[in-house]
């Protein structure tokens, strides 16, 4: 049974699963955090090495005030709870995105968790907080180009490799695999260059009502399919 080394999830749908059931949003993204625990946890027994999860888009701060302060508390509760026992465990803790417009506790536990959890092995989480990936290949440019007029390096010497060692997912195995709930079929400016060539799982459910049953489902997915990685299929 091939399972896959890295998978990403787009957790989408809390604020429809709350709207269903006559609750405000911010219920939906309370009951979406407990639904991240068992997912992560079942994840790690089923083999995966490293998990990337949407958990704040860049565009996500042009929501209501309310809906992002209540996501602000929730992170800070993440980081001072969760998080820790992720630690106990083991678990690296790595974090993608423009950090800029965090409040500064906040960027505080990121800087100290990722500090601390930089050579653990056990399990790797990625959690992508204010991030866009067309920005994140800007700024990869941007870098390169600064070589370039400091006379570093030379156009014809730049490589994908250099791209991906520039953006902020380097030394992280690209997915293999990625999860998107809701029924949206799009990838939302999320890993645009990491998800070359990942499989692509689509599920009409709800991020709170994702659980170890509907992983399966895209695990068993997956395992279908023949990667080709832009080749031909293998002769039989």
């Amino acid at each position: 049974m091939t399972i896959p080394q890295h998978i990403a999830i787009i957790m989408d749908g809390n604020g429809r699963w709350a709207k269903q059931r006559g609750l405000p949003r911010t219920a939906g993204h309370k009951k979406g955090a407990e639904t991240l625990k068992k997912i992560l946890k079942y994840a790690r027994e089923k083999g995966v090495s490293v998990v990337t999860l949407f958990a704040f888009s860049s565009e996500n701060w042009n929501r209501p005030k309310e809906e992002v302060d209540t996501l602000m508390d929730l992170f800070r509760s993440y980081l001072k709870n969760d998080v820790q026992a992720l630690i106990k465990q083991g678990i690296r803790i790595s974090f993608i995105g423009n950090r800029q417009k965090f409040a500064s506790d906040i960027k505080e536990q990121m800087d100290k968790i990722e500090a601390e959890t930089k050579n653990l092995t056990a399990f790797h989480v990625v959690l992508a907080l204010s991030y866009g990936a067309r920005d994140d290949i800007v700024l990869a440019v941007q870098k390169i180009t600064e070589r370039v007029q400091q006379g570093i390096l030379l156009p014809a010497d730049i490589t994908g490799k250099m791209i991906s060692d520039s953006l902020s997912t380097a030394g992280i195995v690209e997915p293999d695999l990625v999860i998107r709930t809701s029924g949206e079929e799009r990838i939302s400016n999320f890993l645009l260059w990491e998800l070359a060539y990942a499989e692509l799982y689509f599920t009409p459910v709800y991020w709170p009502d994702f659980n170890e049953l509907e992983f399966d489902k895209a695990l068993a997915s997956y395992q279908k399919r023949q990667r080709r990685f832009g080749g031909l299929d293998p002769v039989k």
